[in-house]
């Protein structure tokens, strides 16, 4: 008996790991402009919009074979599981042990990883849409303001780096997570994403 194999199509989902980018940095990014106060009621749309929306794009690039979507998408969750974690910490939830013996300078450097990882996906993002190349380039400008802020360099400018860009990538996020929803539903360019720059790959 011959055994056929079959390969299960699924939806691109970009439109709900840009959804749950955009979400999570519009609140985090009011935190940093000092709109709001504390992280309390931030950390939960860091782990459910910023962690679990980008891990399920992450797993469903995957089974798509899109390295790019599912490293990009995998990476960042882990980030705002990190990240959210990190205010768990510092609000007590693991005790008071935990917030006296923080280091807030080991965050910089785990900003530093993730600026050096961002600025490689943002080589890989040139061959994907000006879109999403702009928001990679954005994500370079929160690493680049996160790492200095944190580790103390120039820290009210690059805390205003940081909160300003985190604003930006929340704008450019919603207009892809629309372009991608509306584009797919209408079958037609409904909104442009831009083309790829053509640089390493020719077509």
């Amino acid at each position: 008996m011959n055994k056929q194999s079959f390969k299960v199509s699924t939806a691109d989902p970009s439109a709900i790991g840009l959804f749950g980018l955009a979400i999570v940095t519009l609140v985090a990014s009011s935190q940093k402009m000092g709109i709001t106060t504390g992280t309390s009621l931030v950390i939960p749309w860091a782990i459910f919009l910023g962690a679990f929306a980008q891990l399920f794009a992450c797993i469903h690039d995957a089974k798509k074979e899109n390295v790019f979507g599912t490293t990009a998408f995998g990476a960042y969750a882990f980030f705002w599981f990190g990240v959210g974690f990190t205010w768990l910490i510092q609000n007590g939830v693991f005790g008071q042990k935990m917030v006296e013996t923080a280091d807030t300078k080991q965050l910089g450097f785990a900003f530093l990883g993730y600026l050096i990882f961002t600025l490689v996906m943002t080589i890989g993002a040139v061959e994907t849409t000006k879109v999403l190349f702009s928001i990679f380039v954005l994500i370079d400008f929160l690493f680049v303001g996160l790492t200095l802020s944190t580790l103390g360099i120039a820290t009210e400018s690059m805390h205003h780096l940081a909160a300003y860009s985190e604003l930006a990538i929340s704008i450019l996020s919603f207009y892809g997570f629309a372009a991608n929803v509306l584009n797919s539903h209408f079958k037609y360019e409904f909104l442009p994403l831009g083309k790829p720059f053509g640089i390493f790959i020719k077509k």
